[in-house]
């Protein structure tokens, strides 16, 4: 599970980074194009880039300590009670033997 949501965040990291270079990508075209200035595509670059940032220091590392708490909070299942269930289980069908 704690693999899953670190795909989760990174995929998202991803995501915005890959936004980020297409954003760029049209700017420099337009730029060439002739629709925007120079100073006017350093300008919104610039603008794109520190919101990106903005945006990227509202998010902090989660630790394992603060996964296991939020997950804990959903009540999902532990491996240890899925391995406390399957002995119970098994000594439940070894008495029915």
């Amino acid at each position: 599970m704690v693999d899953q949501l670190k795909k989760a965040l990174l995929a998202g990291l991803g995501s915005a980074a890959y936004t980020y270079e297409k954003a760029s990508k049209v700017i420099d075209e337009m730029v060439e194009k002739g629709k925007l200035t120079v100073e006017d595509g350093k300008e919104l670059s610039q603008e794109l880039k520190k919101n990106i940032a903005e945006k990227s220091e509202k998010f902090k590392p989660v630790t394992k300590d603060e996964i296991t708490e939020l997950l804990g909070n959903v009540n999902f299942v532990t491996r240890d009670e899925i391995e406390d269930i399957k002995n119970r289980l098994s000594k439940l069908e070894e008495k029915l033997l």
